[in-house]
């Protein structure tokens, strides 16, 4: 029962911030906002989980996780009615933030629950489960908010979001006793962090992990402005950016297998090169249809790429700070995560969508190289 509990409240969470970034980036540019107010409206939704994310895993590790979740999501449903009141870009920066500080509470807690509800020979198949249920958030996410875009308009599309976190805040309400406590002699300290760097592994996976965040996000993103450059309707561009998710369902069904033939750091090591070739080619390409086939190849090797950093380091964690080294996971990653944005922001501003896609692909090819380094130096 909890670790289904989890599985629901990570679908009902992920869903709301899928949906959150296509609308709130549509309806920037349905505003007028150019690339660069974009891309620092994408830096706005990991600021708080840049600032949190450590401290929110250092706080479940000692307190548990249900009344960490009913915050998260409250903030989560204030922000998206902002914009529903008022129709204006400041409002949807709001918005971001406030998703944003959802996001802290949601991935750090969530991602730690499926780790400490599992036995250890259990790990590898729940952490697939739960990469599936995230693969299946970014399916629904985009439809969700193409649709309602299309059919109810904007202000609209931001209350459906709204009711999505209520009804987890309901679940969290009714059945998060079931949730495990924490340890209230836990004490965090910042000197553990120094400690856990130290390890040269882990230093190696940040960045990794960091590679394949910033890499998501561009192409979740970046899709969208040049569909809408392209002139396709916001349905088109949720489909196509489904289809990613789709192919991320496909290869998570797939990965214990693939896991138990490759290994995860060579699984890893593939799945940068296919979101390097998908990168490459997006800017090449007018049709959505084609569109739709990059974006179902990115989504192969990318769909690998976020769990497997999630099972690594998870694995590295020192005994009973594993929120807190998954923390500090996302704090790397949501390093990338706002500088990534608005530096792509700046270039697409001053030299267009082709250098953004060209750029991120010469970056993944490089996580590429670094991830064989690793499993080469390890196989010797």
């Amino acid at each position: 029962m909890p670790l289904y509990l989890t599985f629901a409240l990570a679908f009902l969470g992920f869903v709301s911030l899928s949906a959150a970034r296509v609308v709130l980036s549509l309806y920037a540019l349905s505003l007028g906002a150019q690339p660069f107010a974009v891309g620092v409206l994408a830096a706005m939704f990991y600021v708080f989980p840049l600032l949190l994310s450590w401290l929110v895993g250092t706080l479940a590790d000692r307190f548990g996780s249900r009344w960490l979740l009913l915050f998260g999501t409250a903030c989560g449903a204030i922000g998206l009615l902002v914009p529903y009141f008022a129709n204006e870009l400041p409002a949807l920066y709001v918005a971001a933030a406030m998703s944003g500080l959802s996001l802290a509470f949601y991935n750090v807690i969530v991602q730690n629950l499926v780790g400490i509800l599992s036995k250890p020979h259990e790990r590898i198949q729940s952490f697939s489960n739960f990469s599936l249920v995230g693969a299946t958030t970014n399916f629904v996410g985009p439809l969700i908010a193409g649709f309602s875009i299309d059919h109810s308009g904007y202000p609209i599309a931001c209350l459906y979001i709204v009711a999505l976190s209520i009804a987890a805040g309901a679940m969290l309400v009714a059945w998060g006793r079931v949730l495990p406590g924490g340890n209230k002699h836990h004490a965090g300290a910042a000197t553990r962090v120094l400690d856990t760097l130290a390890d040269r592994e882990i230093r190696q996976m940040l960045v990794t992990s960091s590679l394949v965040q910033v890499g998501f996000d561009l192409f979740q993103f970046y899709m969208p402005i040049y569909g809408h450059a392209l002139g396709l309707s916001a349905s088109v561009i949720g489909a196509v950016l489904s289809t990613f998710a789709v192919a991320s369902f496909v290869v998570r069904l797939a990965m214990p297998r693939l896991i138990a033939r490759l290994g995860e750091e060579r699984l890893l090591e593939y799945s940068f090169y296919l979101g390097a070739a998908s990168f490459m080619l997006v800017p090449l390409c007018r049709n959505s249809l084609v569109l739709g086939l990059i974006s179902f190849t990115f989504g192969l090797g990318m769909g690998c790429g976020q769990p497997l950093t999630l099972m690594l380091m998870f694995s590295r964690s020192p005994e009973g700070r594993s929120g807190e080294t998954l923390g500090l996971r996302l704090t790397a990653n949501n390093i990338m995560r706002v500088i990534g944005p608005a530096f792509f922001g700046s270039i697409g501003s001053m030299f267009g969508l082709f250098p953004v896609f060209w750029i991120s692909a010469i970056m993944m090819g490089s996580g590429g190289v670094l991830s064989r380094t690793k499993h080469g130096r390890a196989g010797k």
